[in-house]
C-alpha cells in the first residue's frame, strides 16, 4: 500500500489585526499581562463579510497553486472547524462548490483544537488504503464570532485564520506518514465548550441574553489536562517507534499557550530551537494553528525535507493527539 505524504500547504489570515493594546481598551487587561500568561501579542480578526468558508477557500487555493494542480483533481476535502458557516450543509460542501472541485466528496470534522491533527490522520489513512490520491485537509476557524469580548479570560486567546495540507501518495517510503495516537476524554466537556445553539440548548431569547453562544472555559482545568496529556502522548509515540527526543527534528504543537508548549518541550527534553512557537502573531486559531505554524517553520528554514516532525494538540472535548511524519519537501 502507498505511504501518504504532505505535498503542499497554504494559509490565509484576514488582514485586520487586534493587538493586546486594542484589547486593553475593551476589557481590563494589558499587554504585559497577556504576553506573560499566554505569549500572545496580536491576532487577526475577520471582517463581518468574511466567513469560515471564505478563509478555507483562500487557504485551499494557495495550496493547490503551490502544488500546481486544479481543484477538480481532488478526491476529498476534509474541513476541520468549530465555526462552520451554518449547521448544514457542511462547510466542506460550500468550499467544494467555491473551489470547483467537482470530483471531490468530503465532510466537516469537529474536534476543536485537535481538529486539523485528526483531519490529517484520516487523510493519511484514506491515501494509504489506496482509495484516494489527493485529499485536501483544511483547518479554518472564525473564532471572533463566538468570543465574548467582555470576558477577558477568553477574548485575549483567540484569532481567525485558515490553513491546508494536501495529502498524496509518496513516491518513496523514506517520506510521509509514520504514525498517530489520538484520544478523546468526554469527561472534559464541561470545562471548554459553547453551551447553546445545539439540540440540548437551542437558540432562544434567553440563551442570547445569558451569553450562552460564546466560548466558555475553566482555564485551570484545561491547562492542567493539556500539559499532562500532550507530553504523555508525545512520550508514548516516541516509545512506540523506538525513538527518543534527540531523533525529533521539529515539534509543531497546537498554538494555545506558550506555557503549555514550554512544559511539553521541557518534559520531552526538546530544546527551544526544535519547537515552533508563533502564537504571538496569531493567537489561538483553533484548527488553523498547526498549518500556520508549519508555514512559518518552512519560511524561516526551521523545517526542511527529510526532517522528522512531531505534530501534537489538545482541544475541547477533551480531544488530544500526536502525529509523526517525515517531511517530504
Amino acid at each position: 500500500m502507498p505511504k501518504a505524504k504532505i505535498s503542499a500547504l497554504g494559509c490565509f489570515v484576514p488582514p485586520r489585526v487586534l493587538t493586546n493594546d486594542d484589547l486593553s481598551q475593551m476589557v481590563e487587561t494589558n499587554d504585559a499581562w497577556i504576553v506573560d500568561r499566554t505569549g500572545i501579542r496580536e491576532r487577526h480578526i475577520a471582517d463581518l463579510n468574511i466567513a469560515t468558508s471564505d478563509m478555507a477557500v483562500a487557504a485551499a487555493r494557495e495550496t493547490l497553486k503551490q502544488r500546481g494542480i486544479e481543484a477538480n483533481t481532488l478526491d476529498a476535502i476534509l474541513l476541520c472547524t468549530v465555526t462552520p458557516d451554518m449547521l448544514f450543509p457542511s462547510t466542506a460542501c460550500l468550499v467544494q462548490n467555491q473551489l470547483g472541485a467537482g470530483g471531490a466528496w468530503g465532510f466537516d470534522l469537529v474536534a476543536a483544537c485537535s481538529g486539523f491533527l485528526y483531519g490529517i490522520t484520516v487523510a493519511a489513512h484514506l491515501v494509504s488504503a489506496g482509495t484516494h490520491r489527493k485529499v485536501l485537509v483544511i483547518g479554518a476557524d472564525t473564532m471572533s464570532r463566538i468570543i465574548d469580548y467582555t470576558d477577558r479570560a477568553t477574548c485575549i486567546l483567540f484569532g481567525d485564520g485558515a490553513g491546508a495540507f494536501l495529502i498524496e501518495p509518496s513516491e518513496s517510503d523514506q517520506f510521509g506518514f509514520i504514525g498517530q495516537l489520538n484520544e478523546i476524554d468526554g469527561s472534559g466537556a464541561p470545562f471548554l465548550n459553547m453551551p447553546a445553539g445545539g439540540s440540548r440548548l437551542p437558540a432562544s431569547a434567553e440563551t442570547v441574553a445569558q451569553r450562552q453562544h460564546y466560548v466558555k472555559q475553566e482555564g485551570q482545568q484545561v491547562f492542567k489536562f493539556a500539559v499532562r496529556k500532550m507530553a504523555e502522548l508525545c512520550e508514548k509515540m516516541l516509545r512506540t517507534h523506538g525513538l527518543t527526543a534527540s531523533d525529533i527534528d521539529l515539534m509543531i504543537p497546537h498554538q494555545a499557550n506558550k506555557r503549555i508548549i514550554a512544559a511539553t518541550a521541557e518534559r520531552l527534553g526538546l530544546p527551544n530551537e526544535k519547537v515552533i512557537l508563533n502564537l504571538d502573531k496569531y493567537g489561538n486559531t483553533t484548527a488553523a494553528t498547526i498549518p500556520l505554524a508549519t508555514q512559518d517553520a518552512l519560511a524561516t528554514g526551521k523545517l526542511k525535507k527529510g526532517d522528522l516532525v512531531l505534530f501534537c494538540a489538545v482541544g475541547a472535548g477533551y480531544t488530544a493527539g500526536v502525529n509523526l511524519w517525515r517531511w517530504a519537501f
